[in-house]
């Protein structure tokens, strides 16, 4: 199991200028059996069972890939951060666009 990405270790991964994906595109790889896996320590008490994928994002270095799994509370995502080269989830992280952004 990959770990739960750190602020800095998620921003790392980000490029200038990602290019937003079609939801309707296939996923490189099948990634569901690691969100199943996540810790519930790492869900902050969100529940994310089911499985909506709103945003998917390709960042320019063609290596990652940010996927966001939707929960039940507005602006609240599961971030999975596929490395692509390897066929892999390199981690995850949990972004919370309330908190940082203060939006309700």
């Amino acid at each position: 199991m990959a770990p739960l990405l750190t602020e800095d270790e998620y921003k790392a991964t980000m490029g200038p200028d990602p290019v937003r994906v079609g939801t309707d595109q296939e996923p490189p790889f099948d990634f569901w059996p690691y969100v199943d896996s996540v810790p519930e320590d790492d869900l902050d008490g969100h529940d994310f069972s089911e499985g909506r994928v709103p945003y998917v994002w390709q960042m320019p270095d063609g290596v990652h890939q940010h996927v966001l799994v939707e929960c039940e509370t507005p602006n609240v995502f599961l971030v999975l951060v596929l490395d692509l080269r390897a066929g892999s989830v390199l981690g995850h992280h949990l972004l919370d666009l309330n908190r940082l952004y203060g939006l309700t």
